[in-house]
């Protein structure tokens, strides 16, 4: 008897498409974080001051406002894709990131230049935001539509194998130069490297992604209906759709940053780490929780994607006030770590299926702009503002009220959980 429900083989040009778009997210995001690991060494050369949380700070800012160019580019480019394909928006994505990375790699310091400086950092930067805000949409949409309908959330949790990974390899280039250059080069030049790097590794990518499959959903969508795509017919037309994106990305993406990109800081400033230790137990925990992604991903195919995002939720709700009060006062960098990795399988339960929730809720001339804009729109409110608020609150005196916001965040997206549908029953991805 034949089994209906079996998953048919994957083609070699699927598989190829598959893995291709995944490396390409990798060097995408590897630029991304590269400002995030190297904070630490390039913030005295940008903003110089006597106050190493307020050099934090402006530097965080930069960041943050990085993320806000996010829901412009995912705008575009969610138009953009829908319109001229995945491919072509994967394309015009990682353009952009190569010349983000390669004017940080460039820019003069303070010292010499001034002021300009800092606004040659902000442009960079808000140029990677606009790659990134494309980038995240067109990902989550090519990979959903290349993997087939059983293995939808396997294959797609590979964005965020790709998306860590690239946060991981930022720290290992961070780990390979701590180990290899003094302090003191680190800070007048090296950091430089990281952002030299990831501007060639763009370009490398950007060969890669031109050679990519289109996928059948994309292809299935006639000329007309393409040409649908849009602002106003995504929020006349799917505004539920819309709202959901937003609510169920607002604590996941807030917990995300919380426990990863702020934590290598937060070892540092709270906690009382040096600097290399804080850089070698985030990098640790964080390839831990890399591996875990695929698992959860093929999880959610045979159990559904709800009930692993209302674990995160419970789990979050419960638990973050206790990791941080804990990890606040943790000396032992094994202690430290097995807090870290614990908070990190907990955020697995949305980061891992994320994506492929998103897409599964839209129709597929649509679907690009429907996954990217509501997501970075949250993502710029809730994710790139985490380290920026974080610190102030430190800075103000009550570190503490980040942990109960960071609460506060995870019970309304574990409210949306609760009541949307499992988009794995329910999907809008047609094609097998």
């Amino acid at each position: 008897m034949i089994d209906t429900n079996a998953p048919a083989p994957l083609t070699r040009e699927r598989l190829r498409s598959i893995l291709g778009g995944s490396a390409g997210n990798l060097v995408e995001w590897y630029d991304w974080y590269a400002y995030a690991a190297f904070t630490l060494y390039f913030a005295p050369r940008f903003f110089p001051g006597d106050d190493p949380t307020v050099e934090l700070l402006q530097a965080a800012a930069v960041f943050a406002l990085g993320f806000f160019m996010r829901p412009i580019g995912g705008w575009l480019m969610g138009v953009y894709s829908d319109r001229k394909g995945r491919k072509a928006g994967l394309t015009l994505s990682v353009t952009l990131m190569c010349v983000g990375s390669l004017m940080i790699a460039v820019t003069p310091t303070y010292a010499s230049i001034g002021v300009a400086a800092p606004a040659l950092l902000l442009v960079a930067r808000l140029l990677q935001g606009l790659s990134v805000g494309g980038e995240y949409g067109a990902s989550a949409t090519y990979l959903a539509e290349m993997a087939g309908r059983n293995r939808r959330g396997f294959f797609a949790s590979f964005q965020y194998v790709t998306l860590i990974a690239g946060q991981l390899l930022a720290l290992c280039v961070l780990l390979l130069l701590q180990a290899t250059m003094s302090e003191a080069a680190l800070e007048a030049w090296g950091w430089r490297i990281p952002f030299a790097i990831g501007g060639a590794l763009a370009v490398s990518v950007f060969w890669l992604r031109r050679g990519l499959l289109e996928t059948e959903s994309f292809a299935n969508v006639t000329g007309e209906a393409r040409a649908r795509s849009g602002f106003m017919t995504l929020v006349r037309d799917h505004p539920r759709q819309t709202m959901t994106v937003m609510a169920l990305t607002a604590g996941g993406t807030l917990a995300f940053y919380a426990y990863s990109i702020y934590m290598q800081k937060f070892l540092v400033n709270t906690s009382g780490f040096d600097r290399e230790t804080a850089s070698a137990i985030n990098a640790g925990t964080l390839f831990l929780f890399m591996l875990l992604q695929p698992v959860v991903g093929a999880l959610s195919d045979r159990i559904g994607r709800k009930p692993l995002m209302v674990a995160f939720g419970v789990a979050g709700v419960l638990l973050t006030y206790p990791i941080f009060t804990t990890l606040a006062v943790t000396r032992d960098p094994g202690t430290a770590f097995a807090i870290c990795f614990g908070a990190l399988v907990i955020v697995s339960g949305y980061s891992a299926i994320s994506g492929v929730v998103k897409a599964e809720m839209f129709p597929a001339h649509i679907r690009t702009l429907g996954v990217a804009l509501p997501y970075a729109i949250a993502n710029a409110i809730f994710g790139g503002t985490a380290e920026y608020i974080a610190l102030w609150f430190k800075d103000s005196g009550f570190e503490e009220g980040f942990y109960w916001y960071v609460t506060g965040m995870i019970g309304v997206s574990l409210v949306t959980y609760l009541t949307m549908r499992d988009t794995r029953h329910h999907s809008m991805i047609l094609e097998d």
